[in-house]
């Protein structure tokens, strides 16, 4: 009796480590795929950060380009039509204004 007692136990006792090392070798399995997936999102992240990046460095040159073709329509407008661009100043000012203040 002892030894089917003991018999008994050592079954239990290989049924309990395998069923252990399944459940180990299954949360090892998900926190690998769980790894990948994070890196992917990084990964994706990653790129997005520098698409949007270059982007905003795009939209800065083209602000500076016309920044500056503005600056010289303006200089030209003073020179040759001094009161008519005064006046489109006073009516932007004016518009700007209005809206600033609604």
């Amino acid at each position: 009796m002892a030894t089917a007692t003991s018999s008994i136990r050592n079954n239990v006792e290989d049924a309990a480590r395998a069923a252990s090392n399944s459940v180990a070798d299954k949360a090892a399995d998900l926190a690998s795929k769980a790894g990948h997936q994070v890196e992917k999102a990084l990964d994706g992240a990653e790129a997005t950060a520098r698409a949007v990046a270059e982007q905003g460095r795009e939209a800065g040159e083209r602000v500076g380009e016309v920044a500056t073709n503005m600056r010289s329509a303006v200089d030209k407008s003073l020179r040759d039509q001094p009161m008519a661009t005064l006046a489109v100043a006073a009516a932007v000012g004016f518009v700007v204004g209005a809206l600033w203040k609604s």
